[in-house]
């Protein structure tokens, strides 16, 4: 389903991102811990940056903040004007926290106009974004629904979702009389067939592009199959312009998980494939820990190419053939194959420094 553009970022150092319209599907993760205080202290601030463009590298687009406090705000316009990642703003109830945060270069601004208060508070946000070219992400969840939807629903006159996409489309409706379209939307539930059925619902009506999420999905494998299963329905139905995998995890497996989603769903492609197989009787090789320590790594390069992590050199070339680089072993040798044949035979222990050496030619 075609959608109009919204464009975030731009300003400064920060990289300009276009959501909707026929641009590619963005990842998007959330900082976990609280900022306040890093506009004060350069070195926390600078391990930040850091980490910041670890996640851009992994393959994370735009990074959202939650801002509770003037001292979050402060920190935010600083982290932002360190950084090429389009950095979100995520408010709650205090529009002048909105306000504050846009004296710096942050890239977007999240908001629940429900929560947000009088009219005019919306107003006062919509037109500091509106002077400054920044877009406004409206998030509606199941927890904060008008309370005659609350009703309708607690009497099963209608569904969660229903109510969802309703909520959204009051809210959306505050932005279009007030004449501003650079409006993103997100509708999330717990549930994965109510987020589907609000996001279909929505998207039939409206061309406001959709940052679809399972909000609180759960630790790291119960969060990443709901995640799955949201995503991959609406993305075939073309609905889905931005997305997180929203985990009880670390925000890097947030973006792994995104990505991996995109790239089996045909939309995101080239980057670094990584195979590996499960483990078994026959292991000869940690496939395991080797994993753990390169994943991260291997999929911050650069490059265009499979690799084959496998446990035992019976199968391991053979399963493995159609990788650009592999490895696996057995009675503390190793062997680094690429398309299916050996290159190397090394000591275990040489593992990572061989393996390196090779991946580089690539």
């Amino acid at each position: 389903m075609t959608t109009r553009k919204v464009y975030i970022g731009g300003e400064g150092k920060t990289k300009r991102i276009a959501i909707g319209g026929n641009a590619p599907v963005t990842v998007q993760t959330m900082w976990k811990e609280p900022i306040a205080g890093l506009d004060n202290d350069p070195e926390r601030r600078a391990d930040l940056v850091r980490k910041i463009d670890s996640l851009q590298m992994l393959g994370c687009d735009i990074l959202r903040f939650a801002v509770p406090d003037i001292d979050s705000a402060h920190a935010l316009t600083a982290i932002a004007a360190k950084t090429t990642m389009p950095l979100v703003a995520d408010i709650h109830f205090d529009y002048r926290l909105a306000l504050e945060c846009l004296k710096g270069p942050v890239a977007a601004i999240r908001i629940n106009p429900g929560n947000i208060g009088k009219r005019e508070y919306v107003e006062a946000v919509v037109n500091g974004c509106r002077s400054r070219n920044v877009a406004i992400r409206i998030g509606v969840n199941t927890g904060s629904l008008p309370k005659d939807l609350e009703v309708l629903v607690e009497n099963e006159k209608i569904g969660r979702a229903e109510a969802l996409a309703e909520t959204a489309a009051r809210e959306a409706a505050v932005f279009d009389e007030l004449a501003f379209n650079q409006v993103i939307v997100s509708m999330k539930a717990s549930s994965v067939r109510e987020t589907i059925d609000a996001n279909e619902t929505f998207a039939k009506k409206y061309e406001i592009p959709l940052h679809i999420g399972v909000t609180e999905a759960g630790p790291l494998i119960t969060g990443i199959v709901k995640s799955t299963l949201a995503f991959s329905t609406l993305l075939s139905e073309g609905i889905g312009a931005t997305i997180r995998v929203s985990l009880s995890s670390a925000p890097e497996n947030e973006v792994i998980a995104g990505r991996e989603i995109l790239y089996e769903c045909g939309k995101r492609n080239g980057g670094v494939r990584i195979i590996s197989c499960p483990r078994c009787g026959r292991q000869g090789f940690d496939v395991h820990a080797f994993v753990t320590r390169w994943q991260n790594e291997l999929l911050s390069l650069d490059k265009n190419i499979t690799v084959a992590v496998m446990g035992c050199v019976v199968n391991g070339p053979g399963e493995g053939k159609h990788a650009d680089i592999g490895i696996a072993g057995t009675g503390g040798k190793a062997i680094i194959f690429k398309k299916g044949k050996i290159v190397r035979t090394i000591d275990e222990k040489d593992a990572d420094k061989v393996f390196r050496e090779e991946l580089h030619t690539l």
